[in-house]
């Protein structure tokens, strides 16, 4: 199914001014265009490094980006023809320690 990255706009601008930071996210991005996935667990086909979190309201997904200096935090939506997965966070391994992931939202605005 294809899938949809909701907010990769916001991860764009928010790692613009990091060139490490936002080619580890280009890269993760072409590899997340060309996958396919069918039920949540098969993300970890893709990226074996993932987990997928399970919240009181909505699971997550946390991937490990750039060999696990960076994380971006995902929700996610399994329909019948697409895949939503919704930002939640993109930051350093040391922002990702800091944070709760389960409550973190900072695109909501």
């Amino acid at each position: 199914m294809k899938i949809n990255l909701v907010k990769w706009v916001n991860v764009l601008e928010t790692v613009k001014r990091d060139k490490e930071m936002l080619n580890a996210f280009i890269k993760f991005y072409e590899k997340l265009k060309d996958v396919t996935w069918d039920k949540p667990n098969d993300v970890l086909n893709t990226f074996n490094s993932a987990d997928i979190i399970k919240c009181k309201s909505s699971n997550r997904i946390v991937f490990k980006v750039g060999g696990n200096k960076y994380r971006l935090i995902t929700g996610y939506y399994f329909g019948k023809r697409l895949i939503n997965l919704y930002v939640k966070f993109v930051g350093t391994h040391k922002q990702y320690d800091k944070i709760d992931i389960c409550e973190i939202n900072m695109f909501s605005k």
